[in-house]
C-alpha cells in the first residue's frame, strides 16, 4: 500500500532533519580541526610575562649576536674546573630565563657549569617568533658559541624538561653532546594534542612535532629519562617509550611526582643527574 500524504511528510521532515543534524556535525568539526591547527600554539608557547631580567648569583647573562642570525640570550655559570661537565639546560613551555635562575643557581653549587638557554618568543627574546624550528636554531647557537668558549661536545650535557626534553634531544640527535638527560619527556607535540583531542588527524594539523620518539634511536650517548608516576600532564608511559628507544638509557621514575614538582618531591634528584653526567 503506497504511503499516505502524512506518512510523507513525516518521512520529509526526517530526512531534513537528519540533513541539518548531519551539516552541523560537520560544520563543528571542521571548527574543531580549525580550533586545533591554529590554536595549539598558543598552548604550546603560551603568552610570557614582561621582559624581565634574572637574578642569579652564580651565573652571568651572556647575549650572542651574529650578524644575520636571531639574538640568543643565556644564562652562564661557569664550570669549576676543566674536567667538569657544563650541562646546556632547556626549560618547559610555561617558563622563562628568568625563572631559571635558581635552577643554575642550584646545579652550580653542586659543582658543574650550567648554560641555561632561552627560546624565541620568551622572556628577553620575546619579540622574537617562538616555533619548533627557531627553538632548534636558537639551542644551536648557543652551543655553537659554547664551542667558541672551550667547551667541547665531550664535557656538554643536554638537559631538557617537559617542552625541553623535544629540543634536547634533537641536540643529542645531531651529536652535540656527549650525554643527555630529559625530565618529565612527551614523546612527540601531535601524540600530546591527540590525548586531548583524539578525534582529529593531529600528525596533519600540528606543524611543531618536536617528534622525540622517533629521533631516539640515532642518540648513540648515555639518557637519563626522569618522570613522576603521578604526572597527569604528561603521563610516565610516554617516558617510558622514550627510554625504551633510546639505545643507552636509565629510566628514573619519582615516586609519587607530579609534573612540576620532582626537585620537591625528591629532593636529592639534582644530585642524582650530577651524578650521572659524570
Amino acid at each position: 500500500m503506497p504511503p499516505t500524504a502524512p506518512q510523507k511528510s513525516s518521512r520529509l521532515v526526517w530526512a531534513r532533519r537528519a540533513r541539518i543534524a548531519g551539516v552541523s556535525i560537520a560544520a563543528a568539526y571542521l571548527a574543531l580541526l580549525a580550533a586545533v591547527g591554529l590554536g595549539y600554539r598558543w598552548f604550546l608557547y603560551p603568552a610570557k610575562r614582561a621582559e624581565r631580567e634574572p637574578d642569579t648569583r652564580t651565573a652571568k647573562l651572556v647575549r650572542i649576536e651574529h650578524p644575520g642570525e636571531p639574538t640568543v640570550f643565556a644564562l652562564h655559570a661557569v664550570a669549576p674546573s676543566a674536567s667538569a661537565p657544563t650541562l646546556v639546560m632547556f626549560h618547559g613551555n610555561g617558563e622563562d630565563l628568568a625563572d631559571e635562575a635558581k635552577t643554575v643557581d642550584a646545579f652550580a653549587k653542586l659543582g658543574v657549569g650550567v648554560f641555561a638557554v632561552e627560546y624565541p618568543g620568551y622572556g628577553l627574546a620575546r619579540a622574537q617568533r617562538a616555533t619548533e624550528a627557531s627553538i632548534y636554531r636558537a639551542a644551536e647557537i648557543a652551543i655553537a658559541h659554547l664551542d667558541e668558549l672551550g667547551v667541547d661536545r665531550s664535557q656538554r650535557v643536554v638537559v631538557g624538561f617537559s617542552l625541553g626534553s623535544g629540543v634536547a634531544v634533537e641536540m643529542a640527535a645531531r651529536g652535540l653532546a656527549s650525554r643527555l638527560v630529559v625530565l618529565a619527556p612527551y614523546t612527540s607535540i601531535p601524540a600530546m594534542v591527540g590525548r586531548f583531542v583524539p578525534i582529529v588527524p593531529v600528525d596533519w594539523l600540528v606543524g611543531d612535532k618536536f617528534d622525540s620518539l622517533s629521533k631516539a634511536p640515532r642518540v648513540d650517548v648515555p639518557a637519563l629519562v626522569v618522570h613522576g608516576d603521578a604526572d597527569a600532564l604528561i603521563p610516565v608511559g610516554m617516558g617510558e617509550r622514550l627510554a625504551r628507544a633510546l639505545p643507552n638509557a636509565t629510566l628514573h621514575v619519582v615516586r609519587g611526582a607530579h609534573h612540576n614538582d620532582l626537585y620537591a618531591v625528591e629532593p636529592a634528584l639534582r644530585e642524582t643527574i650530577v651524578a650521572f653526567t659524570r
